[in-house]
């Protein structure tokens, strides 16, 4: 019995669970778990569907369930879940930490291909846990040639998706538009009430209460792509700045990871400038 995983987003109308259950039931696959949303605004069907069996032809499967669903429907099936990934830094090791640790124990649910970083500060961590570190400097250059530089490298594997780990430099358009829905973002949710540097000082002089991270794709419209995972941490007068900068990387690792976790299960759809997540 092989594992599959099937996504179907599609316009929503009566009796969409009965003609996909319908389907499988068809070509002999027992589903394990099912989980579904409308969007009735966008009047829009999003369903998750984990199950085995023994697929014989995935392409005529695939063309059934079209023919069972509205036009301009949607069909993934996923049989392979490990994902392939490069991940982008700067110089801060907290995010990058976090995910090599997982990469080396398996446990990430995704093989990290590459780093690229713009700095060498982290080349030394990386290799020493095996992965190959790409140096793309982007003082005095401008930035479609640092950007096809770091295209070049990204080339050489087959990855599947883009993770920037606390990589601070702003992409083109025309960048993210190569690899539009492949690139994962992690910030400070002080963004845009504090832009610019040193936002957790900016935090601490204006005595926040609460400090977040955001886990996002990337779009063109900087740090405003479909949302993927938010979590908070409340802090008081108590935390200094350095104690408000480590309580801050903290939940940016756990943020960040928890929404590879979500991509690399399949779990996450892009419905316009949002996501419907299914955990």
């Amino acid at each position: 019995m092989n594992a599959l995983t099937i996504l179907i987003s599609c316009p929503d109308q009566v009796g969409l669970v009965t003609n996909i259950t319908r389907v499988l039931a068809a070509n002999q696959l027992n589903i394990i778990a099912m989980r579904e949303f409308v969007d009735e605004a966008n009047k829009a069907f999003f369903t998750r569907i984990a199950c085995t069996g023994n697929l014989e032809d995935a392409d005529k499967l695939k063309e059934k369930l079209l023919e069972n669903l509205p036009n301009a429907a949607e069909v993934n099936l996923i049989t392979e879940q490990e994902k392939q990934i490069a991940v982008l830094v700067t110089k801060e090791y907290h995010c990058l930490a976090e995910i090599l640790i997982k990469n080396q124990f398996k446990t990430l649910g995704a093989n990290v291909q590459c780093v690229i970083g713009n700095y060498e500060s982290l080349r030394d961590f990386t290799e020493k846990l095996g992965i190959p570190y790409f140096y793309v400097d982007h003082s005095n250059k401008d930035k479609s040639v640092f950007e096809a530089e770091i295209k070049e490298i990204i080339n050489q594997f087959d990855v599947d998706y883009l993770v920037l780990a606390k990589f601070m430099r702003i992409l083109s358009a025309d960048f993210v538009k190569d690899y539009a829905g492949k690139i994962i973002n992690i910030h400070h949710s002080f963004l845009p009430a504090f832009i610019g540097a040193n936002p957790y000082r900016q935090a601490f002089e204006r005595g926040v209460k609460i400090i977040g991270a955001t886990a996002h794709f990337v779009t063109d419209n900087l740090d405003e792509g479909p949302i993927i995972t938010q979590h908070t941490n409340h802090v008081d007068h108590n935390f200094g700045v350095k104690e408000m900068v480590r309580a801050g990387k903290e939940i940016e690792k756990k943020v960040l990871l928890e929404a590879l976790e979500l991509i690399f299960e399949d779990r996450v759809f892009v419905s316009g400038n949002k996501t419907v997540v299914f955990k």
